[in-house]
């Protein structure tokens, strides 16, 4: 798309690739090292602000993409990449990049596990999930930004996004606040429904007819990621929750000791 041309981190995969493949390492291997003989880091101050800031930012992004097109037009099934320059074109474009770009302060999530020692937290899924998130949506980014089809998924994060760091904000707040967390076994919930709804809404392109998608490659991209996501979210219910493997502690007055 040579509407992104000199935009920052959009001249090659390589920058993101190299952010990722560093991200990996230190959160798998060097934090870990650095981590092991040293005592954890206290960041609640620092915690409450990183999370009402990406509450703050997924509010704005969320309506960013509602105003660019999904409460403007787009009709929930066959939008295609809109390449003017269009003023709502580039609303969309540019919100686009900053979702792609949100991805890389996202990772600051696992950083905080490994400052603080909670390394049992840093699971696959978690990694997986967090790596995968900005490398492709580089190349959503730089080919086919702004379109229906491509954009489903962003909006839907977005909004799940406002609720899950509002639950991590609250959270870090300290033990005073945790008996406002009643809903915290919800949230996976709320994770799943995404997945299927982006499931659901992308595999659209294999029934409808004539939908001139300029990168079909892409569709099945997202609904493999909504299709894998959603049963590693599965698997990981079956074990938090039926299995009870991960339940919430509980206080003798009922308030939940989570961290």
């Amino acid at each position: 798309d040579p509407r992104v041309e000199g935009w920052p981190l959009m001249s090659s995969p390589f920058p993101t690739t190299i952010i990722v493949g560093a991200y990996i390492y230190f959160v798998t291997s060097l934090g870990p090292k650095l981590m092991e003989n040293r005592k954890p880091f206290e960041l609640r101050q620092i915690m409450a602000f990183y999370n009402f800031s990406v509450v703050t930012l997924s509010i704005y992004m969320t309506y960013e993409f509602l105003m660019s097109g999904w409460a403007t037009g787009y009709s929930f099934r066959c939008d295609i990449v809109d390449y003017s320059r269009s003023p709502t074109a580039l609303r969309m474009l540019r919100v686009c990049w900053l979702y792609y770009f949100s991805k890389f302060i996202e990772l600051l999530d696992t950083v905080f596990f490994i400052l603080r020692k909670k390394n049992s937290q840093v699971t696959f899924l978690h990694v997986f999930h967090h790596s995968i998130m900005p490398w492709t949506w580089w190349f959503g980014v730089k080919f086919a930004a702004g379109s229906g089809l491509g954009t489903f998924h962003a909006l839907l994060n977005c909004i799940v996004h406002v609720i899950m760091y509002t639950y991590y904000g609250i959270c870090s707040l300290g033990p005073a606040y945790h008996k406002y967390l009643w809903w915290k076994k919800y949230m996976t919930t709320i994770q799943l429904v995404q997945f299927i709804m982006v499931t659901g809404h992308i595999g659209q392109i294999y029934i409808m007819e004539d939908c001139q998608y300029q990168y079909p490659i892409f569709m099945f991209i997202i609904w493999l990621y909504g299709s894998m996501f959603l049963v590693l979210f599965l698997h990981f219910w079956y074990h938090a929750y039926t299995k009870g493997q991960r339940l919430p502690k509980m206080t003798k007055n009922g308030i939940r000791k989570d961290q």
